[in-house]
């Protein structure tokens, strides 16, 4: 089944609506960057010894597709970055590996990284989308264009909050330690119509997926911390 008509997304996924499918469509077409928070995004927020907490490919593939659908449509890459209370080393890697543009790690207030990365590349808050899970995100959920919370059973009472103050456009049905990035992968793909053709041109390893491929595989990721009240470049 090709989906065409975004009101038939509905069908397909479990998470919480809190915008309707055609309004996050609206909302996508104004959207030239991706912007994620780590702890309990990519994963359940459990962290080992040394501090760090995986990902996993199942979501990393998912954030490529996504990726390369906005290619098709936009005809350039999207820029991304991850925006993290903490340093992590999974988080360093993933970013590396997959040609992220901007890594912030340490940062209090996430509102001066995004606002750093913006600036930087030229965009505006409501031309991004955030990914995001807990308290500490919630500085950037009113000026970003488009919200995707990751929903979690254990804060209910967090979960009303975010839907009562219309801080997130949809909440995943999934947590972090069950792919809940995958479904708001799918979900963005999804309503753009071009699900079927995003994943076909992939396996084909057509021409335009090379060419995506080889623009994303070209950014080099750069890495920022906070610096007493500034935002300053690490280098890794």
């Amino acid at each position: 089944m090709n989906i065409t008509n975004p009101e038939q997304i509905k069908s397909f996924f479990k998470g919480s609506f809190l915008a309707s499918p055609e309004t996050l469509l609206a909302k996508l077409h104004h959207i030239k960057a991706f912007v994620f928070d780590w702890d309990g995004v990519f994963n359940d927020g459990f962290k080992d010894g040394g501090g760090s907490s995986p990902f996993n490919e199942i979501d990393s593939m998912g954030i490529n597709m996504m990726r390369f659908n906005h290619f098709l449509r936009k005809g350039e890459n999207p820029v991304m970055a991850i925006i993290s209370g903490e340093k992590n080393s999974a988080a360093l890697a993933l970013s590396a590996r997959e040609h992220f543009h901007s890594v912030y790690s340490g940062i209090k207030n996430k509102k001066d990284a995004l606002l750093h990365f913006c600036t930087a590349h030229n965009i505006k808050p409501e031309e991004t989308v955030f990914f995001f899970d807990d308290v500490l995100d919630l500085s950037l959920a009113p000026i970003c264009g488009m919200r995707i919370m990751v929903g979690r059973d254990s804060n209910p009472l967090f979960n009303n909050l975010v839907q009562v103050n219309e801080m997130a456009d949809y909440i995943t049905a999934n947590d972090g330690g069950h792919n809940a990035l995958r479904e708001a992968a799918e979900l963005i793909i999804g309503i753009t119509g071009r699900y079927n053709n995003t994943i076909m041109q992939r396996v084909a390893w057509s021409d335009n997926y090379q060419h995506y491929i080889t623009e994303r595989n070209s950014i080099t990721t750069k890495y920022f911390t906070h610096s007493g009240t500034a935002i300053t470049e690490q280098i890794i």
